[in-house]
């Protein structure tokens, strides 16, 4: 095999794929890049694999001889970065001997690779379900839900987020038993076989573990451009692909809970804020609840502000008068301050409203302008008076 390409681009397909190296491969193999080139198309693809999640990339290049072989991911990784930039970088592979020359104006390295016929194929799905997705719905899904994800490996069904794709709309949905967030988009680029489906059926729900997310979000960011990208789905396996790279990922198995019924049907108490002044009140506050609890209580009592209060013991406390409006007797109720932030942070609504009936039951925050697209319901946190 023997290429040139450009070192920007070599290095940017690199550090894209490198995401899906295992830190601790099972096999040696694992913790190498493929490293395929098409003399017939002058093409590069790259390939990361761990098992769980596949990442695979292609860009132009002057390929003079084809073939394929794999290298070690963080020695590639290494040298490519300190190369100038935007030079040309040769590559010329002994494939008897899996030796690799990697030249550019500067100097040379030799590497020893590995066979590509040991290296794992992605998992793709032949058969199964197909369907298109706007990039700018599917970025807004996950945006205003991947936040309230688990990190809690013992909960694994919750450490990923639960997508449910219709004929007419996408939801997301994420929880980590403290708090769930749920948006509902519009999806205008849906299934490919439309026919088999009745409008109103639930055509596809699937958990994507959030690691992979991350790796599939900086994917769907680069294709905004393009109209859809294609997702298939079938035996736990999760493929996207846009017009040139391509993520597999293994899927969380299992029922995920049913979200709605947690969503109270009705409310007694409304109040609403400015989202930016609360947000803003809540960062100076969360310096001080941080130093123990990370616990905020938020007080109605005087009509047109709340008091905001965070107490460290031994430490020092805060407050801080906000804005607010409501049309009832005064009224407290306690949050985790990290979880009220990263909630309040994915709303571009001028207000939010919150919703709540006792402080010892689940609150709803919602955006003021769209009331039915975005809901995060919050577990107040139960403190002494």
């Amino acid at each position: 095999m023997e290429i040139v390409c450009n070192q920007n681009e070599f290095n940017y397909a690199i550090q894209l794929v490198s995401k899906a190296v295992s830190a601790r491969p099972t096999h040696p193999i694992l913790s190498n890049l493929l490293l395929t080139a098409d003399e017939g198309t002058n093409k590069i693809s790259l390939t990361g694999f761990d098992l769980n999640l596949g990442i695979q990339t292609s860009f132009d290049a002057t390929v003079k001889k084809s073939g394929a072989i794999t290298i070690p991911s963080k020695l590639l990784s290494e040298i490519v970065n300190k190369l100038p930039s935007e030079t040309p970088v040769n590559l010329d592979v002994d494939e008897s001997s899996e030796n690799i020359l990697i030249k550019s104006d500067r100097g040379s390295f030799n590497l020893k690779g590995i066979s590509s016929d040991d290296y794992p194929n992605l998992p793709f799905v032949e058969s199964g379900t197909s369907l298109n997705i706007e990039p700018s719905s599917f970025l807004k899904a996950l945006k205003l839900t991947i936040f309230a994800s688990s990190n809690d490996d013992s909960k694994q069904l919750l450490t990923g987020v639960n997508f449910t794709f219709n004929l007419k709309y996408l939801e997301s949905a994420a929880t980590d038993g403290h708090r769930l967030a749920v948006v509902l988009v519009d999806n205008k680029e849906n299934f490919d076989n439309k026919e088999d489906f009745s409008p109103d059926e639930e055509k596809l729900s699937v958990t994507i573990p959030t690691k992979s997310l991350r790796e599939i979000e900086k994917l769907v960011s680069l294709s905004i451009s393009e109209k859809s990208i294609k997702l298939f789905y079938d035996k736990g396996q999760v493929v996207f692909i846009s017009s040139n790279q391509i993520i597999t990922t293994r899927t969380l198995e299992g029922s995920y809970p049913n979200y709605s019924q947690l969503i109270p049907d009705a409310f007694s108490k409304l109040f609403t804020f400015n989202t930016k002044k609360l947000i803003e009140a809540l960062e100076r506050i969360a310096i001080l609840a941080d130093q123990q609890s990370s616990v905020v209580k938020i007080k109605l009592q005087e009509k047109d502000l709340a008091l905001v209060t965070a107490d460290a013991q031994d430490i020092g406390n805060a407050s801080e008068l906000v804005p607010v409006s409501y049309d009832f007797d005064q009224f407290d109720i306690a949050f985790n301050v990290r979880y009220l932030l990263e909630g309040l942070k994915v709303i571009s609504s001028q207000n939010v409203i919150f919703k709540c009936n006792l402080s010892t039951t689940p609150a709803v925050i919602v955006p003021e302008d769209n009331l039915n697209s975005f809901t995060y319901l919050v577990m107040p946190v139960q403190v002494r008076s």
